[in-house]
């Protein structure tokens, strides 16, 4: 892939649903002091993905965080993470496909939900399988058409507030004469949870670098320009919002992107909405397969899957492991025709905070990695700033969140399931490595 594939890939897996839908639970949440939960949300994911970039500079590698954590704390630990990023995704792609299928069914109620669950696995699962190329160029102009619309939407926004279209604008009166902290700290905190676990997906241009044909020279431009657009689009999109419409506004909360684009004049757009998000759906099934593909592929190199899973075609494409990762999405179908709406839900509760323990996993490698480096005077093309003191920092916010999470109950919910598997997925993993080590001995 070229740079600009993988900055575009990680630019749209970081544009879907958290944006399109959990924005305006944030604002539900904390009114506008929501701008605050972004800013520690996004200085908070600036500094993991620095880390981060640090380690795919020196050493780039598909299994990326999983392949750092071996290097940093042993074998068990790349197990786990690996195996469980890869199990976590491929739920996700099975929940994008039903997500997509569900606002198809809306547009065209004659067909059947898994009939468009059905279309789109095959047809994503095919895009994974020709050149990896190929693939970048899908994805690239996928996730154009989502920064297209963020772009028009911020432009939009801006041109009512002005007062430059049909509609009367409210000036900055919806901020103005609010309280910035309407419901207090605890607004924030509850924000936090929801905005943290928006910028999921991001860590998979680490992934993605290894196939780049510049790995170091495409991660430090993609780190330098995915993080403040990102902060850009959400931070602007919500700042949009919070003008166009009271933060306690019951059209917000439910439909943020809809509400604001009718309350400007533009119904004929609002209603295009539903194509958007089935759009960014569609992006992120195809980018997340592609990362989990490769992450069982870089486990199954590293003697952590069947050996199976490591070859690869003509083309460099390693079928067995895309076909391996499609399976959830399939079964998915099947479930679909018989379950109908179910599905989705029960997809949704098992997904838990994996991007919790790989963000922390990632800090942890980064800060031993880093030391060992300076030991032995290994040169890096990249740097994380400030280090040790930012690092140490970025973790003990993170861990702060994590503490904040276990007051939510159902955030606590999910946080205790992703650890508990983490822990059974590490025990696994290290009673195969004592079973390596002996044999080999």
């Amino acid at each position: 892939m070229r740079p600009r594939h993988l900055v575009m890939m990680s630019l749209g897996s970081a544009i879907g649903a958290g944006l399109f839908v959990g924005s305006g639970v944030g604002i539900a949440a904390a009114g506008p002091a929501v701008l605050l939960a972004y800013l520690i949300s996004g200085a908070v994911i600036l500094a993991v993905m620095r880390m981060l970039a640090e380690m795919v500079a020196a050493d780039p590698n598909p299994g990326a965080f999983s392949y750092y954590a071996g290097k940093a704390m042993g074998q068990p630990a790349a197990f786990a993470l690996g195996w469980l990023w890869w199990i976590e995704f491929c739920l996700v792609v099975a929940a994008e496909a039903t997500a997509a299928a569900q606002y198809l069914n809306g547009i065209f109620p004659s067909v059947a939900p898994w009939v468009f669950a059905l279309i789109a696995m095959v047809a994503f699962t095919a895009s994974n399988l020709v050149h990896v190329g190929n693939f970048g160029e899908l994805e690239f102009w996928f996730a154009l058409i989502k920064v297209g619309f963020v772009v028009g939407f911020l432009i939009l926004g801006a041109a009512f507030l002005l007062g430059l279209t049909s509609g009367t604008s409210p000036g900055l009166h919806n901020i103005v004469d609010v309280p910035f902290m309407p419901k207090g700290v605890s607004g924030v905190a509850g924000a936090l949870l929801v905005v943290i676990f928006a910028f999921g997906g991001i860590e998979l241009m680490a992934v993605a670098a290894a196939e780049t044909a510049d790995p170091q020279r495409s991660v430090a431009k993609a780190v330098r320009t995915i993080l403040w657009r990102i902060l850009l689009f959400y931070m602007g999109a919500v700042t949009v919002m919070l003008l166009v419409l009271p933060w306690d506004s019951p059209e917000i909360e439910q439909a943020p992107f809809v509400a604001v684009l009718n309350a400007a004049g533009f119904p004929a757009l609002a209603a295009a909405i539903a194509v958007v998000i089935i759009i960014a759906l569609l992006s992120s099934l195809n980018a997340n397969l592609y990362g989990a593909s490769r992450m069982i592929f870089s486990l199954a190199e590293r003697g952590m899957a069947p050996a199976a899973l490591h070859r690869t075609n003509s083309r460099g494409v390693p079928v067995s492991s895309v076909l391996a990762t499609s399976v959830f999405g399939f079964v998915a179908v099947a479930l679909n025709y018989f379950w109908g709406d179910a599905v989705l839900k029960a997809l949704l509760n098992i997904v838990g905070s994996t991007l919790i323990v790989t963000w922390l996993a990632i800090i942890v490698s980064h800060l031993v990695l880093r030391r060992r480096a300076e030991r032995e005077g290994t040169d890096l093309p990249l740097k994380m700033w400030g280090f040790p003191y930012l690092s140490w920092l970025t973790l003990a916010a993170l861990l702060g969140i994590v503490v904040l999470g276990f007051t939510v109950p159902e955030v606590a919910a999910q946080l205790s399931a992703t650890f508990l598997l983490t822990a059974a997925l590490f025990v696994v993993g290290w009673l195969l490595d004592r079973r390596r080590i002996s044999s080999a001995t």
